[in-house]
């Protein structure tokens, strides 16, 4: 691949389509820092399930405003209850417009990027900044299904994934 001073990759898609692992695979590959939106929304669904807050709008902007990257992609967020809320969450405009904000924090201050979640090709990346390149990814239900049921460990009934990823693609 040519060298480039700057290069921002999306990979939008359904949930549980392949787009985190071909993000990690491109993001290794050519070296560029990958950010998941979906971990933002998994973040922010469980500090809400976690503290409850009263006001969660400007409870969860303080709460980005605070926190690195990093320290999200540290953390255990990959369970039913938390997939159950982020299907709730993502559909609160307020919410959406903080996940948003901090990704193109992020976004504006790396020239290498790669940035992994629904959405971002058609709407986050469609101005400025504007992706370079874009993929998007489609899944089968049973596949999608699949896959994240074994992300999970099979902590949970497939037929209960299932219910939760229709659900989710609804959004």
């Amino acid at each position: 691949m040519k060298n480039f001073n700057k290069l921002i990759i999306a990979c939008d898609g359904e949930s549980a389509s392949g787009k985190s692992t071909a993000a990690k695979l491109i993001s290794k590959k050519y070296k560029l820092l990958l950010i998941n939106s979906g971990l933002l929304y998994r973040f922010g669904s469980k500090l809400l399930i976690k503290y409850k807050p009263r006001n969660p709008i400007s409870f969860l902007n303080k709460k980005f405003k605070t926190i690195s990257y990093k320290s999200i992609a540290k953390q255990s967020l990959h369970s039913e209850k938390i997939s159950n809320h982020v299907a709730i969450l993502a559909k609160n405009k307020k919410i959406r417009k903080i996940v948003n904000k901090f990704q193109m924090k992020i976004i504006k201050s790396n020239k290498k990027i790669c940035v992994e979640g629904r959405d971002i090709a058609s709407k986050i990346l469609s101005k400025k900044p504007k992706y370079d390149l874009a993929f998007y990814f489609k899944c089968n239900l049973n596949v999608a299904s699949h896959r994240r049921w074994l992300e999970m460990k099979k902590k949970v009934p497939l037929n209960e994934v299932k219910k939760s990823l229709k659900k989710r693609s609804k959004i």
